[in-house]
């Protein structure tokens, strides 16, 4: 019997998917396996949210070596940008369309090789609205057709732009933009040389308002925190074994000290990177120019071990979130926020470079703190800061940053909705370990897995794209251990 598998979405976590899947399915050398696989997208595969824009100034944050899609091949991605003239190190963060261009070429090139074993890949440049529990999970089009299949890897990312506190009423307002993706909803949407508002300090922001001043606005940057992310030359695999973040994985989900644990574990690996204390590699500046003038200057002079941390902590971190039940993964998370706001998500020296040129220029500032009122009037946007003091603006720029993505059941939990809450209800909270979907505890498990960012219910950092692969090999693997067994469909 023809089995038919389904993967909703088709960036960076769908090509993975995809890849290896073909790769299992034609493992063996057979021809003509019973199995037709039917990607779900809108765009093309690769040119999603995440990498689909071509605008030079935006930066891959993690370096070429880690940002293969394939789990058992991590050079791929710099193999791919050899093939195409690149003469960057494996260290070196790439313009993100880099990225997609590679997804888009590793799907082509599965696609092909499915067809030359008889197996059927076909794109439906539509949108999925949900994904129904029982025989056929039939994954409902945003079409209004209906598409069954014997298993659905459900792997799309983010899409819904936080909403800024104060902003709520003016999500819809001409004069506001929700995120800065893709950039040139920046140039068609905003007159040239304004005075931007943008709200946030992070990765998105730090997009933002690059965007914004190469076109020619004044821009003033807002974040309840005040502060950027720290400087790294970029998110890179270390350059040597740290053996005490190996006992991260280990330790017991249910000691009380968990957290101290863990920070003991990564002070320890810390000192195998050099006798610098980590106080002597940041700056300990109040202003956050300066801040970033002097760990720019750091990482310019060698003097920043941490760096070589973040991965490997990262990837304890998701070994042990895994085991730890939904309450206490939170309670960690939101222990080590401050560590992960401005060393996990830090930002690469290239582009503190450009920063600081831009506060230099007086070009860009940061406002030293969140908007305490907001209105738009008289054609502009009137600020009250904390301290009193009104501004005026033309444009508000919202780079908080995205939601997770979640998946809500139905009333009758006969399906899995991508489009937001249903009546009655309730959304996704738990996930298997082999990241398939139950309706209930005490239900067998649907063929219906999750894979890449949406894992978040159950894996921290589930964005990390070495997890992403790992991830998508491992459903994979099991759908075509499925369609080799000829498992009849449910």
């Amino acid at each position: 019997m023809a089995h038919t598998v389904i993967i909703v979405g088709a960036g960076v976590a769908g090509t993975s998917v995809l890849v290896h899947l073909v790769d299992a399915l034609t493992r063996t050398g057979r021809t003509g396996l019973p199995c037709s696989v039917h990607l779900v997208d809108p765009h093309p595969p690769g040119w999603g949210l995440a990498f689909g824009d071509d605008d030079p100034l935006l930066l891959c944050n993690s370096a070429a070596e880690i940002n293969s899609v394939r789990a058992d091949r991590l050079d791929d991605f710099v193999v791919h940008l050899r093939a195409h003239g690149w003469t960057g190190t494996p260290k070196d963060c790439v313009p993100r369309a880099r990225m997609a261009e590679y997804c888009h070429e590793r799907s082509a090139q599965a696609t092909a090789l499915a067809a030359a074993h008889g197996i059927d890949v076909h794109h439906h440049r539509t949108t999925a609205e949900s994904v129904g529990t029982g025989t056929g999970h039939p994954v409902r089009l945003g079409t209004g057709e209906d598409l069954a299949g014997d298993a659905v890897i459900i792997s799309t990312g983010v899409q819904r732009p936080r909403v800024p506190r104060a902003f709520e009423d003016f999500t819809e307002h001409p004069a506001y933009l929700d995120s800065p993706y893709p950039a040139h909803r920046l140039r068609e949407a905003l007159h040239p040389g304004g005075r931007v508002l943008v709200l946030g300090t992070r990765q998105s922001a730090i997009d933002a308002s690059l965007l914004l001043c190469r076109e020619g606005h004044r821009v003033t940057l807002a974040s309840p925190s005040g502060q950027l992310p720290a400087v790294r030359p970029s998110l890179a695999a270390p350059g040597r074994p740290l053996p005490p973040l190996d006992r991260i994985a280990a330790l017991d989900p249910a000691d009380p000290h968990l957290a101290d644990r863990v920070m003991r574990c990564a002070v320890e690996a810390l000192r195998l990177l050099g006798p610098r204390p980590l106080r002597l590699q940041t700056s300990a500046a109040a202003d956050p120019v300066q801040r970033l003038r002097e760990e720019t200057a750091l990482v310019e002079a060698g003097a920043c071990a941490w760096p070589d941390l973040v991965v490997p902590v990262i990837e304890a971190a998701i070994a042990l979130g895994g085991r730890l039940p939904e309450h206490r993964r939170r309670a960690l998370l939101a222990h080590f926020a401050p560590f992960t706001g401005r060393y996990a998500t830090a930002m690469t020296v290239v582009n503190a470079h450009r920063l600081l040129a831009r506060f230099d220029a007086g070009a860009l500032r940061i406002a030293p703190a969140y908007p305490a009122a907001v209105a738009f009037h008289d054609g502009a946007w009137q600020v009250r800061w904390p301290d009193g003091r009104p501004e005026r603006f033309e444009h508000v720029v919202n780079a908080t940053g995205f939601e997770l993505p979640a998946l809500h059941w139905d009333q009758d939990r006969s399906a899995l909705h991508l489009s937001g809450p249903q009546p009655g209800g309730g959304v996704l909270g738990r996930l298997e370990a082999d990241l398939r979907v139950r309706r209930h505890p005490q239900a067998q498990p649907e063929r219906v897995w999750l894979a890449g960012v949406g894992t978040h219910v159950r894996i921290p950092f589930s964005n990390h794209l070495r997890n992403v692969a790992r991830q998508a090999r491992h459903v994979a693997g099991q759908v075509a251990e499925q369609v080799a067994a000829g498992a009849p469909a449910r």
